[in-house]
């Protein structure tokens, strides 16, 4: 495929749909070039709920890229990938992909599409998103564990228990908007989400109040602590030290051989917390690009 074919046949990108996952999945066992922000349980609701392209020849895709939108105006550049007979044109289909995929995304307001890479000096988007207009926005610092010690079990007077989002949801924005910048924030439909696709989702209560929460994700024999929040009125009281000690203990129970977690430079009290329970501080820097539409 060469860049006058994907020009002279604009008629086979188009969106993706729930029928085309199967396809999806046969590029990611395959292709040799993929970008993976995602496990498979949640590709059906990424592809429902987001818009995602697809490069077709025929019956065949040839490319695929997804979306996320956690929080309008903000998305994020969720999965990429090439068919294997097409890994040379890799260059030429995520620049088809990328230009269609923008007006779905202004349609649903998004001004702002990020994308977050774990090696600032290795990744091999980086340079090809740079040149596409995307420019650097945050530095990320990658942490890793691979024992399942907890230094201490936290506060065991609050009540940690499963979400329940036909109770819990207006606290869980409530925390979202107390705790994080406005592009790391969940909406509605993000918790929702999340609830039906992640293995572990608690809150915390607090004197009858969800004052944080902890969700987990699972690949394979890796696990990945994806988020903790704690409320500003609860911190200093062992909270987020119950939920990490209970996170470390779900992924005991899961046999996974490493835990890993990623956070911005500047979450310092985060940092504090995290190399308290023995996570090791990664020497590569992640980041966050940034595209404004």
């Amino acid at each position: 495929m060469s860049r006058g074919y994907i020009a002279n046949n604009r008629k086979d990108v188009r969106l993706l749909s729930s029928e085309d996952i199967p396809a999806i999945e046969r590029l990611l066992r395959t292709s040799e070039y993929i970008y993976q922000r995602f496990t498979l349980s949640e590709l059906p609701l990424l592809i429902k709920h987001y818009p995602a392209v697809g490069l077709w020849n025929g019956s065949t895709l040839h490319g695929f890229l997804l979306s996320q939108i956690i929080k309008t105006p903000f998305a994020w550049f969720s999965g990429f990938g090439v068919s294997w007979s097409n890994s040379k044109e890799y260059v030429s289909i995520l620049a088809a992909l990328l230009d269609e995929l923008y007006g779905h995304l202004l349609a649903r307001g998004v001004q702002y599409f990020n994308y977050s890479g774990n090696d600032s000096s290795s990744d091999w988007l980086r340079t090809l998103l740079l040149a596409r207009s995307f420019i650097p926005y945050q530095t990320l610092y990658s942490y890793d564990k691979f024992d399942y010690k907890s230094p201490s079990q936290g506060n065991q007077n609050v009540i940690l228990r499963p979400v329940d989002l036909t109770r819990d949801l207006p606290a869980l924005l409530d925390i979202e908007m107390a705790c994080f910048e406005e592009i790391w924030r969940y909406d509605a439909i993000s918790f929702h989400d999340i609830e039906a696709t992640h293995p572990y989702f608690k809150v915390v209560e607090l004197n009858g109040q969800v004052v944080g929460y902890q969700f987990n994700a699972l690949d394979d024999e890796y696990g990945y602590l994806v988020r903790i929040a704690v409320h500003p009125s609860a911190t200093h009281k062992g909270i987020g030290v119950r939920l990490m000690a209970e996170a470390v203990r779900f992924f005991e129970q899961a046999r996974v051989s490493r835990i890993m977690l990623n956070t911005q430079e500047d979450n310092y009290h985060a940092h504090q917390l995290y190399e308290w329970f023995g996570f090791i501080r990664l020497q590569q820097k992640g980041f966050v690009l940034r595209k404004t539409l």
